[in-house]
């Protein structure tokens, strides 16, 4: 029979069950257990206890809410191995053993699962504890958190309604906070949570120590698949067949008395990574006043004042537990008068920007190679650097509040007041600010939904802050000024109110709070330990990084993220600019090949002036230009646009008085049906399958001959002034070899006319891009005319899948991911097995044919880490994406060299 109780002095023996590995021992024990008993083994200071297994819950489970076989004796026989260590007993009113019971997953997932503290008191023993103590007050503070924490855990009873029995006792006793309630108060308090029991549940609170805690592990076994835990594993990507272990251990009381505290530290700072002790505390309290947020907590430091020496202990198990980690720890800690205990240590959350610095920091120091420094940080972490940020111009205004900037960033939304909300709006494309009073687990959905979170209460390691920092959402906690009400959906602040619907803006680097919408700037990638890590990435990958940029700006911005060259330059782009549109609508209104000549040779020096500011820029590095790909009819109005300005301006005509205003109606009547006629005869029913990309070429030689000649002549232009260009022309929507060997014929003898012009010779690249399967299919035989491929994966997955990406988003693809018919968006991440083989096919037949084919991709999915990946995998020299994702880029491509 399977063992599903160990004692925390049993890690030896949970190793042998399990392969010995530090992951098996966690899948096993769970990450707090395993940790847990670790720290026993290793000497720090940790109250006795055992941990039943995830195999247990997950045997619970699957029997439908029954205990395995032979369970119950094992938590038996683990109690009277706690009893002999510690001399006391469980269940005994002379000197009661008290127990915890929390619950520890693999992965961690703080707050997620219940927990219950103070399991063994009843009655008889609150009584008997009391006699014994000078202040009875303490005894029935423990016994109301046991009947509060088991009656809303166990018994299902809503926590709110309780706690309400706690502010109104509050109320009728005249003080603000908890710690001023007396003996009387707290008795009081649990006979009408007792009397909220029977009306509610028709039972009372259990008098049988055992009963309380086999009870209470197994609402913690539940707690594995209830609704937060569930949302909280969807968000973070854990399994949901790991099931969780349950932590059984002795209490130490850090509301004993004066010389007692509790609190919770980050070895180094979780919002900036500085090497600093972080966190926070109370005097006289007990670990869930710190980390619900329900109490103003005091910053760690102000440990280091009151009882210095204390703080010299945590400071020193910080650095041996981090030692022996090799990462960042969050502990969890009481003081019981005087001494020091660790009640749990777990690799501490953190935002993007501490992230980076404790990886950098770590491997200087020597705790980590610079190779695992990169796998500490994931590219979704890079991707936060990027987010825009309030103008610092704007945060000269004078802040609504000021709170605790516990999770950095710029938010702007609506305020909204509960999680259920936060979640509904997000899903219509609202931006959301949640605002609570605290947070709590329930809440984990709505926090994620929300672009910034507010609260008035809490600190460095509340609730509010911990789960910021993990989903990267800004986040100012501790608002003390902030009066909020979920109830009536306001925060009143002073004499300002701010209700539900209202705009805010956040600022979690300073911990400020405005009214209205406070303008954002871009982001920049000022960080020294962020440029060090790329700089590392950089050495380790092997494929290469370029970007998608159609204007200089954009080219500039590449470049200084570490873009190795441009993957792609879409020319159409450049065509919508306000001075260019009207000729090239005169081009496609012409009606003779001599004024549609005039209108494309108009465009030439606009053209030639965009590749000049290209080279430059990208001096030395390949830059890759398409040629025009949307079919004709997109720089026109709409067919529905032309026909309503049409109708408007015959009824407008009815009512001008002047000759002058009826010849200008009636000339831009003729005007829009012209462009209307147009329209009509370019129309397609499937445009995007129809005349573009190398079609359009086919048909309208003079406009593709025109960009090919603004390219070498802008590329003669800057190699004369000393610019090392390296063009490379791209011919898209290729389906045949013959339609590129026609185009390749055309081009290259305008490319040649003008080098011959200028008297130079360079260097280029004439190359085609794959988006039809049948391409990708014929590679071989295009490779033949083509000296490089481009993947353009978002009309390959088009073409791939026969759907229509904007269809599809909006309609079918939602419901096929909801029901786990694709498990990705296949627009969001490359398509292994369909789009992938097919990629693969290209790839092995173009380089068979031509072995020097230079392969890459452009489009989103060039900034994707599992489509980067796949590009590593099947040998692709590079990949190509917004200027924005060029550091992500860099990063997945090193972390997909080293992953083998």
């Amino acid at each position: 029979m399977a063992r599903h109780v160990y004692l925390f002095s049993e890690l030896d023996a949970a190793e042998g069950v399990v392969d010995g590995s530090w992951d098996a021992v966690r899948g096993l024990l769970g990450g707090k257990g395993a940790n847990l008993a670790d720290m026993a083994r290793l000497g720090v200071p940790v109250p006795p206890g055992f941990t039943a297994t995830t195999e247990a819950c997950s045997a619970y489970t699957e029997a439908g809410g029954a205990l395995p076989d032979g369970f119950l004796g094992e938590v038996e026989a683990a109690l009277r191995s706690l009893e002999e260590v510690t001399g006391k007993r469980f269940g005994d009113p002379g000197d009661p053993l008290l127990l915890s019971c929390r619950s520890g997953a693999k992965f961690s997932m703080p707050g997620m699962m219940d927990t219950v503290l103070n399991l063994g008191l009843n009655d008889e023993i609150v009584r008997a504890l009391a006699e014994r103590m000078s202040d009875g007050r303490f005894a029935w503070d423990l016994y109301r958190r046991l009947v509060q924490m088991y009656a809303a855990v166990v018994q299902g009873v809503d926590d709110e309604l309780l706690e309400r029995v706690v502010t109104e006792r509050r109320t009728a006793a005249g003080v603000e906070r908890d710690a001023d309630l007396g003996a009387e108060d707290w008795q009081a308090i649990v006979d009408a949570f007792d009397e909220g029991l029977r009306v509610a549940t028709g039972t009372r609170f259990p008098q049988d120590p055992m009963e309380q805690l086999i009870t209470s592990i197994e609402a913690v076994f539940r707690s594995w698949n209830g609704k937060r835990a569930v949302d909280y594993r969807n968000a973070t990507g854990i399994a949901h067949d790991l099931g969780t272990a349950v932590n059984v251990q002795t209490m130490v009381f850090g509301n004993l008395d004066d010389a007692s505290a509790t609190g919770v530290c980050m070895s180094r700072n979780g919002t900036t990574g500085e090497p600093e002790l972080e966190g926070d505390y109370l005097e006289r309290a007990q670990g869930e006043d710190v980390v619900a947020g329900i109490r103003t907590t005091d910053p760690i430091s102000v440990l280091a004042e009151r009882m210095p020496d204390r703080y010299r202990d945590l400071e020193a198990i910080a650095k041996k537990l981090e030692a022996r980690h090799r990462d960042m720890q969050d502990l969890e800690f009481t003081i019981e008068s005087g001494r020091l205990w660790i009640l749990q240590t777990r690799d501490g959350k953190r935002t993007a920007e501490a992230a980076v610095r404790i990886a950098v920091d770590m491997a200087d120091e020597g705790l980590v190679t610079r190779r695992e420094a990169l796998g500490r940080v994931t590219p979704a972490q890079v991707d936060v650097f990027l987010h825009p940020k309030l103008d610092p111009a704007a945060l000269e205004a004078e802040p609504l509040a000021r709170g605790l900037p516990v999770s950095p960033g710029g938010a702007v939304g609506r305020a909204v007041f509960d999680a259920d909300t936060a979640e509904r709006e997000a899903k219509t494309g609202a931006d959301v600010i949640l605002i609570r009073p605290d947070t709590k687990p329930d809440d984990v959905h709505g926090m994620i939904a929300a672009r910034g979170i507010l609260t008035s209460r809490g600190g460095r390691t509340s609730h509010a802050a911990l789960v910021a920092r993990q989903f990267g959402r800004p986040a100012v906690v501790g608002v003390a000024e902030a009066e909020i009400d979920p109830t009536a959906r306001r925060m009143r602040i002073g004499d300002r109110v701010v209700e539900e619907g209202t705009a805010i803006s956040i600022d979690g680097t300073r911990g400020l709070v405005f009214e209205g919408e406070l303008p954002t700037v871009a982001a920049d990638l000022d960080n020294p330990w962020l440029s060090r890590l790329l700089d590392w990435a950089d050495d380790e990958r092997r494929l290469g990084v370029r970007a998608n940029a159609d204007y200089p700006e954009d080219a500039r911005r590449a470049r200084e993220y570490g873009a190795e060259g441009i993957g792609l330059c879409r020319t159409e782009h450049m065509f919508f600019e306000a001075d260019r549109l009207a000729v090239v609508q005169r081009m496609i209104l012409a009606e003779s090949e001599e004024d549609r000549d005039k209108a494309i040779a108009a465009l030439r020096p606009l053209q030639r002036a965009d590749f000049e500011g290209l080279f430059r820029t990208m001096d030395g590095l390949p830059v890759i230009i398409r040629l025009i790909d949307p079919p004709l009819h997109e720089f026109l109005p709409s067919h529905d646009e032309l026909v309503d300005d049409i109708a408007e301006l015959k009824v407008h005509i009815q009512h001008v008085q002047t000759l002058s205003e009826i010849d200008r109606a009636l000339s831009d009547i003729s005007a829009k049906q012209a462009y209307l006629e147009r329209v009509n005869a370019l129309s397609e029913e499937n445009p995007m399958l129809g005349t573009r990309g190398v079609r359009l070429g086919m048909l309208v030689p003079g406009l593709v001959r025109m960009q090919v000649r603004a390219v070498f002549e802008a590329a003669c232009a800057c190699a004369l002034d000393g610019v090392r260009v390296r063009p490379e022309i791209m011919v898209p929507l290729v389906a045949h070899v013959a339609e590129l060997r026609a185009m390749r014929d055309t081009l290259e003898s305008e490319a040649k006319a003008v080098m011959e012009e200028r008297g130079m010779e360079l260097e280029y690249l004439f190359g085609v891009m794959i988006e039809i399967p049948r391409a990708a299919i014929t590679a071989a035989e295009i490779a033949g005319e083509a000296e490089f491929f481009s993947f353009g994966t978002n009309d390959l997955t088009q073409t791939t899948f026969g759907i229509s990406r904007d269809d599809a988003e909006q309609g079918f693809l939602i419901e096929y991911l909801q029901r786990r018919i694709l498990s990705a968006n296949p627009f969001e991440t490359i398509d292994v097995e369909g789009v992938g083989r097919l990629m693969e096919w290209a790839v092995r037949q173009g380089r068979s044919a031509r072995p020097d084919l230079e392969v890459g991709i452009c489009g989103e999915h060039g900034g994707d880490p599992a489509s980067i990946a796949l590009c590593h995998g099947l040998g692709l020299d590079y990949v190509s994406c917004s200027p924005y994702r060029v550091p992500i880029a860099r990063l997945a491509a090193a972390q997909a060299a080293l992953s083998g």
